[in-house]
């Protein structure tokens, strides 16, 4: 099987579900569901931070990545959550730079919640739509007046650039990158799996 790598980044303060609902979708996937536990997912996910260190996710949540920025092995999907620390990271040069040069590495590049803000700090979405946490969505117009905010959309995408709005919305977009690689059909046995309702509709659920 030629599995995908899917690469989701870590910071201080990062919301919980924003990557773990990812990380469940991704690793959870199967091409072939009633051989579950025997095969792999097609999707191999690993945990990326600036850092060799623990990292304090909101809530006291503590995480180990799996790789730093500088020995990350080359990805095929890259997934930026959101979270309180997007504030502070918004001002780390290297998170900005690093986004910047993988970016043009991967085939899929996404964002959940204020992920999003990270992304067009790093310039990453002129001129395309996008969306953020309902909270956030005045702060990134602001932040990005070259950015069309979708104030309706669950989810927004822009060829190989998916945005999502909070929290939750990062397993339907996972659940989007699935659909895109393996077919709608793994798609829904993953959320049923999950025990998750496969999003039959985009709209955005506040």
């Amino acid at each position: 099987m030629n599995r995908k790598r899917v690469g989701i980044v870590l910071f201080k303060d990062v919301e919980v579900l924003d990557f773990c609902g990812p990380f469940e979708v991704f690793s959870a996937a199967r091409l072939n569901e009633d051989s579950r536990r025997e095969e792999l997912s097609p999707y191999e996910v690993i945990l990326v931070a600036e850092k060799n260190n623990p990292v304090v996710a909101a809530g006291g949540m503590k995480v180990l990545p799996d790789y730093v920025f500088e020995n990350c092995p080359k990805l095929d999907v890259l997934v930026i959550p959101g979270g309180w620390g997007v504030r502070e990271e918004l001002k780390n040069i290297a998170m900005r730079d690093w986004l910047r040069t993988r970016s043009s590495e991967v085939e899929t590049l996404t964002s959940v919640c204020t992920g999003s803000m990270l992304l067009g700090n790093a310039g990453l979405l002129h001129g395309l739509s996008a969306t953020t946490h309902w909270r956030s969505l005045e702060w990134m117009r602001e932040l990005f007046p070259d950015v069309t905010v979708e104030f309706d959309k669950r989810v927004v995408e822009e060829g190989r650039i998916i945005t999502s709005a909070g929290i939750s919305a990062g397993i339907d977009m996972a659940l989007r990158v699935v659909a895109r690689h393996h077919g709608e059909g793994v798609a829904r046995a993953t959320a049923m799996h999950m025990e998750y309702p496969y999003p039959e509709n985009n709209d955005r659920r506040v």
